[in-house]
């Protein structure tokens, strides 16, 4: 048999490592400009992230047309919203297809389901009576319901009616249709 491998070496006291002057400026400097790199992160950090963390208020309305001027047929009116993006503020020109019928009023986008391009009441002669995109061919009923193309129907905005006076809010999914 083996005999055991005797340690003919006593054992040294355990000793301490001391920090070198080296060490602790490294450690030191490192933490301090960690700190202060912190520091000037912070701001940038929050500069990105606080609009996301803004509560959305209640949708404005904004006044586009009396209602004696409404039809039965869609009309195209322009109005301007003020726009916020973080901190910047811009007065944006929006369109809405207008129409009244026994239904109430229903104020379509213009915006195509499709690509994104913009329709029109009425402008192909292969589409009498309906929202036409001239971009892609796709098509829509006066409700906005998609005929062809596009995958979903137009959408709408919330519309409020107060002493004869339009007012439309946000653009939301289409609610007539199905």
């Amino acid at each position: 048999m083996s005999q055991p491998l005797e340690n003919k070496q006593p054992h040294k006291p355990a000793t301490r490592k001391e920090m070198s002057r080296r060490q602790f400026l490294s450690y030191t400097l490192g933490g301090a400009g960690a700190f202060m790199m912190g520091g000037a992160a912070l701001p940038m950090v929050r500069f990105a992230v606080d609009p996301l963390l803004q509560e959305k208020g209640a949708s404005e309305y904004i006044k586009v047309v009396e209602e004696s001027k409404l039809t039965a047929e869609p009309q195209e009116f322009s109005f301007k919203k003020l726009q916020v993006d973080g901190w910047y503020e811009s007065e944006v020109k929006m369109k809405a297809w207008i129409t009244k019928d026994e239904n109430g009023v229903l104020a379509l986008s213009p915006v195509c389901k499709h690509l994104g391009c913009t329709v029109g009441w009425n402008n192909s002669a292969a589409h009498k009576d309906q929202y036409f995109c001239p971009c892609h061919g796709a098509f829509y009923t006066k409700d906005g319901k998609q005929m062809a193309v596009a995958r979903a129907p137009l959408d709408e905005y919330d519309v409020k009616v107060d002493n004869g006076i339009v007012y439309l809010g946000a653009i939301k999914p289409n609610t007539r249709v199905k």
